[in-house]
């Protein structure tokens, strides 16, 4: 039987003062060229936290908007705002970043992280009064390190400096003299995508409603890849973040595919709840650092604010058929195979009609797709164009040349069976993940039946393959009572072969 998508998490932390010091374009550009004019104008372009919050995309992105509502809005929507907008939403929240440097030192257990004494007293208070984060997390926040030994640290030892609208207010520590693995940029860059995955935990947990002890398996499937210098991406970040969320009886492993790894991971983890290895699988990812700011210098360069200021976390609780939730159905379950190429209509079709011709589905019989849920205001100023759009009307394409639609409803279809894009461009968090806390509301709801989820992954990125990568499934209504039913009937059927069986090996011992 089928296992059931029970419930889902989504989060977000602003950083932007990770954004500036962190993510690659920005470090990249510091290193080549200090005195570049982006880097003086960044600034002047970063957002505050009330902005980040009444950012539309971001409200979408954990659940006070769908993503019809947002659909309604004209583009652009870095000129509008969410009116009303909240901290906390249906699905999760956006943290700000000062509680966010505390939380990360929550999740290291080697003392590395350590905040200034001042920063701590103001900020501790503020993180206290979260309704997730109880005694057993605010314990692990050290009281702080005067300032002095803060700019030692980071201008002498090589640790890696954290900053809180502007000022420096703490550093990470590196773990090791000489790994380069273990270095303080790399153990920031883990540190984040962990925390990050915990608070995700912490929500799915709260609106599962279920007890921590009840997860026994955790699979991480973020980008990120910790180890040391002998086994540079060992793991694990799944027990881990498992093990600062509370879950004690779970035990997990890392899952790692670029995008396409979120959708590997869902795949896996309903076939281990279908064969009974476990009844309660997490699939979880945290943010990357690496991708803030990633297209900054064309948002700077159009006068657009930088966008790419948030963290990304998401985590979903996959469980045994109940009769009511979801189902994952792996039977229609697509593949891009080492076989199957890489030009745009080679990989659709691998992915959505063929899984889809198995089950005698015609490309019409998904109510939604969920894509590269890229948001447009980022990609389309820096040139990528509407990610979620070109890859409905590839879908579109293929339907046309099935005879499934004719070719002027090709704008019907995409408006149909497709969204908008709201998701941070945090590489894998986009990849077809974000809906699925609408997809299984919808269709609890009756709105729908059927939702093919799409995760998409540039293998070549690692310079290992060439090849393109990417894995498909289906989410659907709950069959359960009618699977019962089959199976009941497969087992009656069972029952007569054996007996039939057994009638004629008694046949042939008398004919002996």
């Amino acid at each position: 039987m089928n296992s059931v998508i029970q419930a889902t998490g989504y989060i977000l932390a602003h950083t932007p003062d990770m954004l500036v010091h962190n993510g690659t374009t920005q470090t990249a550009e510091r290193a080549a060229n200090p005195q570049s004019e982006y880097l003086q104008q960044m600034p002047r372009y970063l957002r505050n936290y009330q902005q980040a919050i009444e950012y539309l995309p971001n409200q979408t992105y954990i659940g006070n908007l769908t993503p019809e509502q947002l659909a309604q809005i004209d583009q652009p929507w870095y000129d509008k705002k969410a009116e009303g907008a909240v901290r906390f939403g249906k699905f999760g929240e956006i943290m700000p970043q000062d509680e966010f440097l505390l939380l990360m030192q929550s999740c290291d257990v080697f003392d590395l992280v350590w905040l200034s004494k001042t920063f701590v007293e103001c900020t501790k208070p503020r993180l206290s009064s979260h309704p997730l984060i109880g005694e057993d997390i605010l314990s692990k926040i050290k009281d702080g390190v005067e300032q002095e030994s803060v700019e030692r640290y980071v201008h002498v030892e090589h640790a890696e400096p954290l900053y809180h609208l502007g000022e420096l207010v703490g550093f990470v520590k590196r773990a090791h003299d000489v790994d380069i693995n273990l270095s303080a940029h790399v153990m920031l860059e883990n540190l984040v995508s962990k925390a990050t995955s915990v608070l995700a935990l912490l929500h799915l947990i709260h609106r599962a409603g279920i007890d921590k002890s009840a997860v026994s398996y955790v699979i991480d499937c973020s980008e990120e890849a910790c180890g040391d210098m002998n086994q540079r991406g060992g793991g694990n970040f799944a027990k881990a973040a498992a093990e600062t969320a509370g879950l004690t009886n779970a035990t997990g492993c890392d899952i790692r595919a670029f995008c396409a790894a979120p959708a590997h991971a869902l795949i896996l983890a309903a076939s281990l709840v279908s064969a009974g290895t476990h009844q309660n699988v997490v699939v979880t990812a945290g943010g990357c650092t690496a991708k803030l700011g990633m297209n900054g210098k064309d948002h700077v360069k159009k006068g657009i604010p930088l966008l790419e200021d948030v963290l990304g976390g998401f985590a979903v609780l996959v469980s045994k058929n109940d009769g009511v939730n979801p189902e994952i159905d792996t039977f229609l379950s697509g593949r891009h195979t080492v076989g199957t190429g890489s030009s745009p209509q080679a990989v659709i079709t691998a992915l959505v009609t063929e899984p889809l011709d198995r089950g005698g589905l015609k490309i019409t019989d998904i109510d939604k797709y969920s894509v590269e849920m890229q948001n447009p205001d980022i990609t389309k100023p820096a040139g990528a164009g509407d990610v979620p759009l070109s890859n409905y009307k590839m879908i579109a394409a293929l339907a046309v040349k099935r005879g499934e639609i004719e070719r002027d409803e090709i704008g019907a279809f995409v408006e149909k069976h497709g969204m908008v894009g709201w998701a941070p461009t945090q590489g894998h968090i986009p990849s077809g993940v974000p809906y699925l806390g609408f997809a299984c509301d919808e269709i609890l709801q009756g709105k729908i039946s059927r939702a093919m989820i799409i995760g998409k992954g540039s293998l070549f990125l690692g310079r290992m393959t060439n090849l393109f990568d990417g894995v498909s499934f289906v989410l659907r209504k709950n069959t359960g009572a009618q699977e019962e039913c089959a199976a009941s009937e497969q087992q009656i059927r069972s029952m007569i072969a054996k007996a039939m069986r057994e009638f004629a090996e008694n046949m042939m011992r008398e004919q002996r």
